[in-house]
């Protein structure tokens, strides 16, 4: 089968995209909301892009319900820092839980149990329980396409990887176990790939 994209309107495009471009990593995005609460929310347009300086890139669409832009994209412009997180297998039921359109303010971290400890010479904490977390300054923000997209580039200032995965190989250098980190990828639908094979859970409505 080949398919001519330009002949497909945006939806159909996206899942075409989203069920070929696999496996994608998740970034799950901590920002902070107005009130000093925290907003989580995951995206899988997502990637590093440079490491000199290091940085990575989101790419965030507007909320399904008004077209407004999405909580995350609003709390990167205005405060600047952000947390990515990597969730693992045993985390994916509430990272798709936090994907829920929420109102304007209401933290995601009121519906799921999920603790949240200091991130070490950073302004915001991160998720306890996730394996590696990345520190993220604003760098840039660019508004592309149709609808548009925000494509959200940040500076990563610093990484968080568990212990149990961190190894040195036989030169000394640092590794890092990638079965013990056990990342969630996303796929199309309502899978996700990780290192034992395929799972599937269910987005909310």
């Amino acid at each position: 089968m080949q398919i001519d994209l330009d002949s497909l309107p945006p939806l159909e495009a996206y899942h075409v995209l989203t069920q070929t471009i696999i496996p994608r990593p998740v970034a799950w995005v901590l920002s902070q909301n107005p009130a000093g609460d925290y907003n989580l929310a995951p995206f899988s347009f997502f990637t590093p892009i440079t490491s000199n300086p290091p940085l990575l890139m989101l790419s965030i669409g507007k909320k399904p319900t008004d077209g407004a832009p999405k909580d995350t994209r609003v709390n990167i412009e205005q405060r600047q820092w952000f947390v990515v997180h990597i969730a693992h297998r045993e985390l994916a039921v509430p990272m798709t839980e936090t994907a829920r359109t929420l109102p304007l303010g209401e933290s995601e971290l009121a519906r799921v149990d999920l603790e949240l400890v200091p991130f070490d010479g950073f302004p915001l904490p991160r998720l306890k329980d996730c394996r590696v977390a990345l520190a993220c300054e604003l760098y840039d923000i660019q508004e592309i396409g149709a609808v548009p997209q925000s494509l959200v580039f940040g500076r990563i200032r610093q990484v968080f990887v568990a212990d149990p995965a961190v190894t040195e190989d036989d030169k000394g250098r640092v590794r890092f176990d990638a079965a013990c980190l056990d990342p969630l990828s996303r796929l199309g639908g309502s899978e996700y790939a990780t290192f034992g094979g395929v799972i599937k859970v269910p987005r909310p409505a």
